[in-house]
């Protein structure tokens, strides 16, 4: 649980970072960047010879997954919503987790798609009188993409991992962010419209990217990955909801969000989120026991 702890204090600040400071760059190559990043922090502590070819390309592909189209969705979340937002649409991660488990496991509950029902609702109570609310909603279905992807691969590497109890986690976490870069960045090169890549970042927004890169990704999904398999799914479902009062305490007080939801908005943002923790309250009370599995 510790590492879990720890990822979760880290991550908390880089919702700010994105939304704030890395404003105006393209998402999609910021994405395969820090990755990039990522896999270079780890590339000497790669062991693939241990494991057969097919096992390698399932890391590539839990990668590819799980880091890249998690950040392609992510990133370009924040085009459309501000950083507190992102984390707060977010919170339906840990549903993921527990519900993919499930359908893993052949089980399935149908209080979930009452869960699903009451984040939309929560999502519709905050774009109220909110500015675009297209653009409010093309975010809130980014983020529910991003957080399945993400899930997907906690939940899919978890089980990989505990089936290969010999393998040590910081041997094999370079091909999961070898799948991701790549995916990162080929979608950068096939969809973006910024030829010039990241040319017109400053030098404060490229030390952020070496920082998310080497730190937040880098190190954090390494930590995420190792609790994870150390979790049961509830326990690593409960710490996907850690960050979000976290990310947007931070993004709202310390990067100064707080000046665009003041009266009216910031009422419907709590009654949004409100409705959206409800909804994770009542898959919690969904009577599984994924922790026994």
């Amino acid at each position: 649980m510790v590492y879990l702890l720890i990822t979760s204090l880290i991550w908390a600040f880089s919702f700010g970072l994105i939304g704030n400071v890395l404003k105006g760059l393209d998402p999609l190559m910021v994405a395969g960047v820090r990755l990039a990043i990522a896999l270079l922090v780890f590339l000497p502590l790669l062991r693939a010879k241990k494991l057969g070819a097919k096992e390698r390309l399932q890391l590539v592909a839990l990668g590819a997954v799980q880091f890249g189209v998690m950040y392609i969705c992510y990133l370009s979340a924040f085009r459309f919503i501000p950083s507190h937002l992102v984390a707060l649409f977010s919170v339906l991660t840990p549903v993921y987790v527990v519900l993919i488990h499930d359908l893993r496991s052949r089980q399935f509950t149908p209080l979930y798609l009452l869960a699903a029902l009451l984040s939309v609702g929560g999502a519709a109570v905050i774009k109220a009188k909110s500015g675009d609310s297209g653009d409010l909603w093309l975010g809130f279905a980014l983020m529910q993409i991003s957080g399945l992807a993400f899930a997907f691969g906690q939940v899919a590497y978890r089980d990989w991992k505990r089936n290969r109890p010999e393998i040590n986690n910081t041997e094999v976490m370079g091909l999961l962010y070898a799948g991701g870069a790549l995916t990162a960045l080929l979608a950068s090169f096939a969809l973006s419209s910024d030829s010039g890549g990241l040319s017109t970042a400053t030098p404060s927004q490229l030390g952020v990217i070496v920082y998310l890169g080497a730190v937040a990704s880098g190190l954090g999904f390494f930590l995420w990955n190792k609790g994870a398999t150390l979790s049961s799914p509830g326990v690593l479902a409960a710490f996907n909801n850690v960050l979000v009062p976290l990310a947007m305490f931070v993004s709202l007080f310390v990067f100064g969000e707080v000046e665009d939801i003041s009266g009216p908005n910031l009422l419907r943002l709590l009654i949004g989120a409100t409705l959206i923790g409800a909804a994770v309250w009542v898959a919690h009370k969904s009577g599984h026991q994924s922790e026994k599995n």
